[in-house]
Order: structure tokens, then C-alpha cells, then sequence
């Protein structure tokens, strides 16, 4: 082979070579869309879910806040049943006392 059919030999086969390397990155964008696109969805799919536990513990949140107020009341039926209790007691002792006083002074 003579030497200039060696030299466009080789132009040939680094052109062949260097077209091949500029359709990889070619490539590589197509599939970055794809990639970025499933990004998104599973982005997309986390917010989802995000809301939808943000909204389980909303209504969790309502659940115990009525609870609560609930409970509130019952405690201050308690505390009103108490208080009744207790000044009957305390009138009820007060009456014994004056009984007992008027026994004594009876004696």
C-alpha cells in the first residue's frame, strides 16, 4: 500500500470513528428525557403519598381533638357531681355537728 492510500486509510476510519463517538452522547440525550420524565412521575407519585399521610394525620388529628373535648366534658360533669357530693357532705357533717352540740349542751 502506498503511503497516501495508508493516510486516507486511516482519515476514513477516524472519521468513522470519531461519527460513531458523536452519536453516543446523541444517544445519551434521548434517554435523559425518559430519565428525567420517570423523575418526575416517581416525584410526582412521592407527593402523592406525601399528601395523602398528611391528610390520614389530619383527620388522626381531628379525631383525638374531639376526643378530647369529649373527655373534657365528662370531667367537668365529674367535677360538677363532686362538687355536689362534697356540699352535701359538708352540710350533712355541719348538721351533725350542730346536733351534737345541742347534745351537749343538753347534758
Amino acid at each position: 500500500m502506498s503511503r497516501p492510500m495508508l493516510l486516507v486509510f486511516l482519515f476514513i476510519i477516524l472519521i468513522i470513528t470519531s461519527q460513531f463517538e458523536w452519536r453516543q452522547p446523541l444517544v445519551d440525550d434521548d434517554t435523559a428525557p425518559s430519565l428525567s420524565q420517570k423523575q418526575q412521575q416517581i416525584s410526582r407519585r412521592e407527593e402523592v403519598v406525601k399528601e395523602k399521610i398528611i391528610l390520614s394525620q389530619e383527620k388522626k388529628i381531628q379525631r383525638l381533638n374531639e376526643l378530647v373535648r369529649s373527655l373534657e366534658q365528662k370531667l367537668l360533669q365529674c367535677k360538677g357531681n363532686n362538687k355536689t357530693a362534697n356540699d352535701t357532705v359538708s352540710h350533712l357533717t355541719e348538721h351533725i355537728l350542730e346536733l351534737e352540740r345541742k347534745q351537749i349542751l343538753e347534758d
